[in-house]
């Protein structure tokens, strides 16, 4: 690991090297033409095979190659312990064929050297930068870039061979959003995060008992800033040196997976901060963004923007996003602010952007870099996923490229999560008269892969906890929330939820505190973590909810014409006739009893599933063998007469 920190001392002028053992060597590179024709084309899709630093053998001795893109310096070297910071004995060399790359191979030096490149610009000024391409970092708030490698002997061969099934869109994936720093905290210590290897110990029985089919990742990438979460990256490269080293997060990726548990990684290619180590201003102008704000300032989040069109940059993101696929066999990307991506007059007003070549809105750069990432992702891992998080009606996210889509395997279900959320906020009494928030989204649901979000973006920023959004007193405040997620798990699509919903924390999400794990010894925290267990398992075993997930052929609207009392029917449906569920929700805490409803099929309907079991902290009305009567209702032959629990949601399904 890195022996002292970075020096920042002020350096005399670049010397040339009089040391024999780097001046002598012979020239030693990783790229051949082929590699360069493909980077500057914007096609080298491996680029981390490449660029970066590369512990290789040269001549019979073991030394480290550098490779770095930086068209617009006039000389650049290798600074760090090895060499006292010495800008001067070890410069790297500047290419002939244009790339603008500089590489040069150091003898005697290899993992666990911490380094920088000294750049001097064209422009006149010096500076030094970590290692765009680099694969390890120092533990913030030191800013060197340490010489790594990526290997690691894994232990997950079944579910990779396997995992083609795990992560198919007519799979049931019930993903858990997690932030590392505040999911769990040394119990000992609540201001030391636990390490990867720590986290896996807890984390992955706990995943498993709860039966969420996957975990997703708020970025892990290097990022200076904790209070970002993630979202501002230095280190595309590398996992956080917070938690500890790139294999130590491959074991947790891999216990994981050992344990049948898919893993998605936040990926954010929207933007990235100005440290003066990172990649902003790499060689003093505007290499990986645009100059003009206009495009390359993102006011949101007072950080910059890639410059989609330029073909380095392009090589860069793509390889990128296949790197976490490749070396950390992560199962799919959730791409961050996709909308912030897409438009031009995002967050902007008039005058504060510029339209594309036909005046429009839409960044057509960013258009064909998802249609080239997602073709190339599905090309080299078609057994993985793409998610957008995308708020806009923007056509075809998740539609193949062949069809003019963007291509990715799934969209974040936005709209879903608004109206829902607004719809339960309200008052019960009144809920009557919205009862199109909560049945609006099976308008459009089916004109995406939709996964439905409740994220982390849902408890911040004063917008309270789940549990804190329900109206009502302390049992009123539970049922919403029971029902709340009986309605999200039976409704089409795939699901997400944020760590600490599942057992309804009150607090707030903060991200330099522990989860409120001791919320479990409390019978109603206790019962809505039952209830998700239970949710998770029916997902999982019941194929009516998800063979045809994506598919208007999987749903059926049964009532929703009792807006008087709220309540809405519907049908869910797989492969096989006979695996059809119904779903009955009742949206105000008066228990109805008895509610006829119409139902596909004659026989016995069992409940499979109710919210207001007493095991769950609730009333306790429930059903046990129903058999249906020749009395049509709702366009069906057949009907059920049921008791309908009160901010209660039951799900029946035809006894075998």
């Amino acid at each position: 690991m890195a022996k002292k920190t970075t020096s920042t001392k002020k350096q005399e002028e670049p010397q040339e090297s009089s040391s024999p053992s780097f001046k002598n060597v012979e020239p030693f590179s990783l790229f051949t033409d082929f590699d360069i024709n493909l980077f500057k084309a914007g096609k080298h899709y491996r680029l981390y095979e490449k660029m970066g630093s590369h512990v290789v053998e040269n001549q019979g001795v073991i030394g480290t190659y550098f490779a770095v893109w930086a068209p617009n310096a006039r000389y650049l070297s290798v600074v760090g312990d090895f060499n006292g910071w010495n800008r001067g004995s070890h410069p790297l060399s500047s290419r002939w064929d244009g790339s603008g790359i500089w590489e040069g191979w150091i003898p005697n030096i290899g993992n666990g050297e911490v380094y920088k490149y000294f750049i001097s610009s064209n422009t006149g000024a010096d500076f030094e930068k970590g290692d765009p391409y680099a694969l390890n970092w120092e533990h913030p708030p030191k800013t060197a870039s340490i010489i790594w490698d990526t290997w690691y002997e894994w232990k997950d061969k079944e579910w990779m061979q396997t995992r083609r099934q795990k992560n198919a869109l007519n799979a049931p994936i019930s993903v858990y959003e997690i932030h590392l720093g505040s999911w769990q905290r040394d119990p000992g210590d609540p201001e030391r995060r636990l390490t990867y290897r720590e986290i896996a110990n807890t984390l992955v029985p706990y995943v498993k008992e709860m039966g969420f089919t996957h975990v997703e990742f708020m970025p892990v990438m290097q990022h200076p800033y904790e209070p970002s979460w993630g979202y501002q990256i230095t280190g595309y490269f590398s996992t956080s040196s917070r938690f500890g080293t790139p294999q130590d997060f491959m074991y947790l990726v891999e216990q994981l997976h050992i344990n049948d548990i898919g893993v998605l990684l936040d990926w954010v290619p929207s933007h990235y901060p100005n440290d003066a180590h990172g990649i902003y201003r790499f060689d003093g102008t505007a290499l990986y963004e645009h100059e003009d704000p206009r495009q390359g300032y993102h006011p949101d989040w007072k950080s910059y923007i890639f410059n989609y069109g330029r073909y380095e940059v392009r090589s860069f993101l793509i390889s990128n996003a296949l790197f976490w696929l490749d070396r950390f066999h992560a199962d799919g990307l959730r791409v961050d602010a996709v909308a912030s991506m897409l438009y031009r007059d995002y967050s902007r007003n008039a005058g504060e952007w510029i339209p594309n070549i036909f005046g429009g809105r839409e960044n057509l750069e960013v258009i064909s870099l998802f249609k080239e990432l997602n073709e190339e992702i599905y090309r080299s891992f078609p057994d993985t996923q793409t998610i957008a998080e995308e708020s806009t009606a923007f056509p075809g996210v998740s539609r193949p490229v062949y069809t003019g889509g963007l291509g990715f395997g799934m969209k974040w279900m936005m709209g879903w999560m608004n109206d829902t959320l607004r719809y339960f906020a309200k008052d019960p009494m009144y809920r009557k008269w919205h009862q199109n928030d909560i049945t609006f989204s099976l308008v459009y649901g089916f004109s995406e892969n939709f996964m439905l979000p409740l994220s982390h973006d849902e408890v911040v920023y004063g917008k309270g906890s789940l549990i804190e959004k329900m109206p009502g007193d302390q049992w009123r405040k539970f049922a919403n929330l029971r029902l709340l997620f009986t309605y999200m798990f039976t409704h089409p699509g795939t699901k997400l939820l944020f760590m600490g919903g599942e057992f309804a924390q009150y607090a707030e999400w903060n991200f330099k505190t522990s989860l409120d794990w001791h919320l479990l010894e409390h019978q109603p925290n206790k019962g809505v973590n039952e209830l998700m267990k239970d949710l998770n398992k029916m997902y999982r075993n019941e194929a009516a909810l998800f063979d045809k997930q994506f598919s208007p052929d999987g749903f059926e609207w049964i009532d929703t014409s009792d807006r008087e009392n709220a309540v809405i029917v519907y049908a869910r449906k797989g492969f096989n006739e006979k695996d059809t569920i119904v779903v009955v929700l009742n949206f105000t805490p008066i228990p109805r009893s008895p509610y006829r409803i119409g139902v596909p099929a004659a026989g016995t309907y069992e409940e499979i599933f109710n919210s207001d079991d007493q095991k769950y902290w609730g009333t306790g009305v429930v059903n046990i063998n129903v058999d249906t009567n020749k009395i049509p209702l709702h366009g069906k032959d057949n009907s059920i007469e049921i008791s309908l629990p009160p901010l209660g949601g039951v799900v029946f399904r035809l006894k075998q």
